[in-house]
């Protein structure tokens, strides 16, 4: 599978890379995207190098999926392109949360929900979805009518 990650020399997208290392992702080429001030830096990913590409290379390089950890504006800009080209985003910023139009998932409770169809994911912050995750069997047995947190 062709990964593109958006956002990785940043702090999220390192940790981003450590998981799919340590999680054995079946990765068959990575792209590493970020900002045109890092574009040329080399990454090294399970003992392979790579060079960083900006955005309008990476949406040509049509990969499979697109982890975006990149911040909500670059997002909503970059994301429906990668879209068009047929990659399947899954956005970690707040960018597309309360969009209707699209799916906010947490793996381990709805994403048997997903088609083929959509090409931009949503999933909620990090707390939410640890908590959510803590929740979800709560709520298939007993039912949960509000929280306050």
């Amino acid at each position: 599978m062709k990964v593109a990650l958006v956002g990785a020399t940043g702090m999220v997208g390192q940790v981003m890379l450590k998981v799919l290392a340590e999680r054995n992702f079946p990765l068959t080429e990575l792209i590493p995207v970020a900002s045109e001030h890092s574009i040329g830096k080399k990454i090294t990913f399970q003992e392979k190098s790579y060079s960083v590409v900006g955005l309008s290379t990476a949406v040509k390089m049509k990969a499979d999926v697109a982890l975006f950890s990149a911040g909500g504006e670059t997002s909503l800009e970059w994301a429906p392109k990668f879209a068009t080209a047929g990659t399947t985003v899954i956005d970690n910023s707040s960018a597309w949360r309360m969009d209707s139009s699209k799916k906010l998932v947490i793996p381990e409770i709805n994403a048997n929900q997903l088609t083929r169809e959509d090409k931009i994911i949503a999933n909620p912050n990090c707390s939410t979805i640890q908590m959510l995750v803590a929740l979800a069997p709560i709520q298939d047995i007993y039912g949960i009518k509000r929280l306050v947190i």
